[in-house]
C-alpha cells in the first residue's frame, strides 16, 4: 500500500517525539486518529533518550483491536523522499516504516508512521508504571532526559485536545 492522494501530498502520522519535535517543514498539520492500535512504552532508546548502556523508553504503537490512538497528520509534498530517509535514520532504533489509515474529522489519509514491532531488537517489554517511572527518571541521551520525552509527549496529547491513560499515568508517577 502506497500513501498519499490525488493532491501530490504525502501524510505523515506522529504519535510520539514528531508530536512535539518534527524537525521538519509542512505544509499543513492536523489531528489524527489511528484506529486499532494502543500507544506504549515498550521500546527501548539507545540513541535518542538514553544510551546503549542505559536506554531509555520511548513509544510505539501495539495492535489493538478496540484501541485508538490520537496524534498529528503532518501534510508535506509528495514524494518527500529525502525526507522520508531522513526519518527512517531517526526511528532506526526497531523501527519499521508503515502505512496506516488515520482519520480526521472530515476523511481518512493513508498516512506514513514508523512503528517497532513486537520482539525487534529493541523490545524492552512491558513494565508496571512505578518502575517504568523509576528507569524514565535516571536515563537521558543525545535528544534529552528520557523524563522530559514523557512531559513533553503529555503536553502535545493535550494540546490535541486528548489524553491517553498510559502517558498521562506516567507523567503522574514521574512527577510524584
Amino acid at each position: 500500500m502506497e500513501p498519499g492522494n490525488s493532491t501530490k501530498r504525502l501524510a505523515i502520522f506522529a504519535y510520539g517525539s514528531l508530536l512535539f519535535r518534527p524537525g521538519f517543514s509542512y505544509l499543513e498539520r492536523q489531528r489524527g486518529i489511528a484506529h486499532g492500535y494502543v500507544r506504549r512504552f515498550s521500546q527501548a532508546s539507545p540513541d535518542h533518550r538514553g544510551t546503549h548502556a542505559q536506554p531509555g523508553r520511548v513509544v510505539t504503537l501495539v495492535e489493538s483491536a478496540d484501541s485508538t490512538t490520537v496524534g498529528a497528520l503532518y501534510f508535506v509534498e509528495a514524494p518527500a523522499l529525502q525526507l522520508l530517509s531522513e526519518l527512517d535514520e531517526r526511528e532506526r532504533a526497531g523501527y519499521e516504516r508503515v502505512v496506516l489509515a488515520v482519520s480526521t474529522d472530515v476523511e481518512t489519509h493513508r498516512a506514513v508512521t514508523w512503528i517497532a514491532p513486537p520482539g525487534n531488537a529493541y523490545d524492552a517489554g512491558h513494565l508496571p508504571a512505578a518502575e517504568l517511572a523509576a528507569h524514565i527518571r535516571v536515563c537521558a541521551g543525545p535528544s534529552g532526559r528520557n523524563d522530559d520525552y514523557v512531559f513533553r509527549l503529555e503536553r502535545a496529547l493535550a494540546e490535541l485536545g486528548a489524553c491517553d491513560p498510559e502517558v498521562s499515568g506516567l507523567a503522574r508517577a514521574l512527577r510524584h
